[in-house]
């Protein structure tokens, strides 16, 4: 049980939602976006998240997206991670969700809760970055459309108010050779000790990363240096691991030591697989 109350509000537009929470917050209510609910009530329980307001985005039709449009997939953000996984249409996208929690957890965790949440590992952002693909945002000034990575690769960089609505993938992109591997220190539906995933275009291999860093990201710098053929692939991974875009996490899960221990497995295996090696 959540130790407060809070109001309950569901808008049936994104700008609707966007005006209520601009509204509610000066009233001093700090509210929150909410579709799935699973983040809101376990870190209510713990007093690590309050609200006097939560806005329902599950009834705006953008966020509820599963569709073609011409060459490229909608993905709504109010989907809920078993919903993708069922209907796969993005078969990477699956593997990695299908690895997040449990089926019981995933049937109420949305993709946009995934994303945008505080549980930084956020692991389902993982295959869009891979894909290049572009994101919906709904805010003051009206909805606009970005690069995942300018909002999602690293840090999310939401503003206040803001909502994800949903994720645009180009159809060319779903099929993919891909893999998604998930590393845990404990049970099998325990927090990820790395969970890395991996597409091959155009000869090229592209991976991002959860569990490493304080959050999920594609850094190019270490692509370059993991698709320098000319060198062996124990160097091209030593040359990578130097480019990690921030330290390596210190927690409960693993040390620096261990993770960089299973970091080089883990892209070995990689480069096995995707080269064909």
């Amino acid at each position: 049980m959540i130790p407060y109350d809070f109001e309950y509000y569901r808008p049936t537009t994104a700008m609707e939602a966007v005006r209520m929470f601009s509204a509610l917050d000066g009233q001093g209510k700090s509210p929150h976006y909410y579709a799935g609910g699973t983040e809101i009530i376990t870190l209510g329980r713990l007093n690590i998240v309050r609200t006097g307001a939560v806005i329902d985005i599950k009834g705006i039709r953008e966020c509820q997206a599963l569709e073609f449009a011409q060459d490229e997939l909608v993905l709504g953000a109010g989907l809920t991670l078993t919903k993708l996984e069922d209907a796969n249409p993005f078969p990477l996208l699956s593997k990695t969700a299908s690895e997040v929690a449990d089926r019981t957890a995933r049937n109420q965790i949305t993709l946009g809760g995934n994303l945008c949440g505080q549980i930084f590992y956020r692991e389902a952002t993982l295959p869009f970055l891979l894909t290049d693909s572009r994101v919906a945002i709904a805010g003051t000034n009206g909805t606009r459309q970005l690069s995942i990575h300018d909002v999602f690769n690293g840090p999310p960089r939401l503003s206040k108010g803001e909502i994800l609505l949903n994720l645009t993938t180009s159809r060319a992109s779903l099929a993919l050779p891909h893999v998604s591997v998930k590393i845990r220190k404990q049970w099998k539906t325990g927090y990820p000790l790395i969970t890395a995933a991996a597409v091959r275009m155009e000869d090229r291999i592209r991976v991002a990363f959860s569990g490493l860093c304080p959050f999920p990201f594609r850094s190019f710098a270490m692509e370059e240096a993991l698709n320098e053929r000319t060198f062996l692939a124990e160097t091209r991974i030593e040359r990578a691991i130097l480019r990690l875009p921030a330290p390596i996490l210190n927690d409960s899960e693993g040390s620096p030591e261990y993770r960089l221990f299973v970091l080089r497995n883990l892209l070995a295996d990689i480069l096995s697989e995707m080269e064909g090696d």
